[in-house]
């Protein structure tokens, strides 16, 4: 090698080391000092569920939606509430958080126990590092396909880019698999465009394409919504390489396949195919899926379908509009959109934006039939996300095509990269203002192990108080029963719409088995709305929800509303014992009195 060579080289070496030493602090920080334990229930429910995976009692959940049980009940009557089976969530991520509590020894039942003085539970961090091996291996998987489309520099900056997202860093964090989809739809991409290449050059593109179908398959194992950008996948794939409609169909029969196995076992298990992730469907018809998930008996809440045109199209607008928070933040990647219009020198470059654009337009019908907001910060259906790193790659070639032809740029060659700095630095400002205040507070509960999400999520009383009061073969009520299953590791029913749903199942599973020995109530339920929307959320259950916020209003007197309230003065006298676990904001109302070891 030439010493004009290495000198060349010099410089790329320092920035890659930089890069991967900034990758390797922030991994460690977010995991070990700033993290806060997850905070998404459909995280915990999914980390529950691969608890029972690797205990060896399969797809089966210990939170129970009154809705599913309804289900189960309309295909198995008296269907146990031990050993529930799960039709909710996709399979592929629980499996692999499963494979992982195996492997740390997670699956024994009083293993990982938390510490009298941590905040935050261990089990947490192990599943919270899961997805963010997966965040790290997709800004791999895109820094290689990114340079392969453009060049290094770009495939760099995309790179950093992501690695100071801070919605990524959410994302990991929480627990979710929208970090293990976007590695695979990486993946499916890098094959993707290779397929592209293969065609653009005249020679045929079945190996990368089935490749490529194989990952969009398995993304659509990871979460159901996946589906439909697989499906424009299938529509591309279709029409783009030769022969004609041959690869769509395979990729078509692998989706069929891979499908098989979870909608005979959901049919089995709930009478339905689609199994009860099919309800999410009333959240993209503007209602609620909370309140459906919690009805006790589904032929009540008949969906409406009137308008249900103009509903879609309004939610894929409302996409549109709220392009930038679904993309990460990252105000660079919406540009992809613009760049459809510029002719790339490149036929490969070209073409594979469409098949992009093709994804991205059925993914985001997908949502807006399912429903995806803004307002949630961590929605489960927000799947944009897989798309930013190739947004953003697309946006940032276009950029620099424009920054290169202006007149002050061609005189100061100088300025050639000046646009980089300056988008990293806008969409990197708001992960980096807000990370020394992060960093303090997690200095400060280092001997902790962090802080906890509270409120609404304090997993100390859950996992060392509640699991030794509720016997294994008994289950309580809670308006966060995934918390209570994931961290307490008991059985737990939501809590329905109204006490006649509630008391149905609280004698079925008097009957069947598993005796309810009381009632969670957290800011979950009275601390995230008004009371007018909470009255119709809880109807003549809204008393026992708003006790525990009465109490403390009230003090020192011992005003209550559970056993005032003339409805639920029979269930007051089944559950008469109120245990404040954190202050009154953490209520557990018991049928016999608590013997706490302090």
């Amino acid at each position: 090698m030439s010493a004009n060579s290495s000198t060349l080289d010099t410089p790329i070496v320092v920035r890659r080391s930089l890069f991967f030493l900034l990758l390797v602090l922030l991994t460690l920080g977010n995991l070990f000092i700033l993290f806060k334990g997850l905070n998404s229930p459909q995280a915990m429910d999914q980390a529950q569920i691969a608890r029972e995976i690797s205990r060896g009692n399969g797809f089966t959940t210990k939170f129970i939606r009154p809705a599913a049980y309804y289900q189960a009940t309309q295909a198995h009557p008296n269907t146990p509430f031990a050993g529930f089976g799960d039709t909710y969530h996709s399979p592929l991520n629980p499996l692999i958080n499963a494979a992982v509590l195996k492997a740390v020894g997670a699956d024994k039942p009083d293993s990982w126990k938390m510490g009298e003085n941590q905040m935050v539970f261990p089990l947490d961090r192990v599943i919270a590092a899961v997805s963010t091996v997966f965040f790290l291996m997709a800004i791999g998987v895109s820094y290689l396909l990114i340079s392969r489309i453009f060049d290094p520099k770009i495939g760099g900056v995309c790179a950093l880019l992501m690695l100071l997202c801070e919605t990524f860093w959410s994302f990991s964090l929480s627990g979710l698999p929208q970090m293990l989809l976007m590695f695979l739809f990486s993946c499916g991409a890098y094959f993707t465009y290779r397929a592209v290449e293969e065609s653009t050059e005249g020679r045929m593109a079945m190996t990368p394409a089935l490749l490529a179908g194989i990952f969009f398959t398995l993304m659509a194992l990871t979460h159901w919504l996946a589906v439909w950008v697989a499906l424009g996948y299938v529509i591309y794939a279709a029409v783009a390489f030769r022969p004609r409609g041959i690869l769509g169909i395979s990729v078509l029969g692998m989706l069929v396949v891979a499908a098989i196995f979870p909608l005979i076992r959901n049919a089995d298990l709930s009478g339905s195919p689609l199994g009860t992730a099919f309800l999410v469907f009333y959240k993209g018809l503007g209602g609620n899926e909370d309140m459906i998930m919690r009805t006790q008996d589904l032929m009540t809440q008949p969906p409406s379908l009137d308008g249900l045109t103009t509903r879609i199209l309004r939610m894929v607008l409302l996409q549109s509009t709220d392009i930038i928070p679904f993309l990460g933040g990252i105000v660079v990647a919406p540009l992809f959109f613009v760049s459809l219009l510029h002719p790339f020198r490149r036929p490969a470059i070209a073409r594979f934006r469409w098949a992009i654009l093709l994804m991205w337009i059925t993914g985001a019908l997908g949502m807006a039939i399912f429903g995806v907001s803004t307002k949630d910060s961590l929605d489960p259906n927000q799947i944009h996300l897989v798309f930013a790193p190739l947004m953003t790659a697309y946006g940032v070639a276009f950029l620099s095509i424009l920054w290169s032809r202006l007149e002050v740029v061609i005189r100061n060659p100088v300025l050639r990269n000046v646009h980089h700095y300056v988008v990293v630095l806008i969409c990197a400002a708001p992960f980096l203002l807000a990370m020394p205040q992060k960093i303090r507070t997690g200095f400060n509960y280092r001997d902790r192990g962090g802080t906890p999400w509270w409120p609404p999520y304090y997993a100390p009383v859950l996992n060392l108080g509640l699991k030794n009061w509720i016997k294994p073969d008994q289950l309580c009520f809670a308006d966060q029963p995934w918390a209570v299953a994931w961290y307490a590791d008991r059985l737990s029913i939501w809590l329905p719409t109204n006490k006649e749903g509630f008391e149905k199942l609280e004698s079925a599973a008097g009957e069947l088995g598993t005796k309810p020995v009381g009632i969670l109530v957290t800011p979950m339920s009275y601390g995230t709305t008004d009371a007018r929307t909470l009255t119709e959320q809880y109807g003549d259950l809204t008393a026992l929800i708003l006790d525990p916020r009465v109490i403390s209003a009230a003090q020192p007197n011992n005003v209550t509303l559970f056993e005032k309230a003339p409805r639920l003065q029979s269930m007051a006298k089944r559950y008469p014992y109120r245990n404040p676990l954190l202050g009154v904001d953490l209520m557990y109302y018991s049928d016999m009195p608590i013997r706490r070891s302090e």
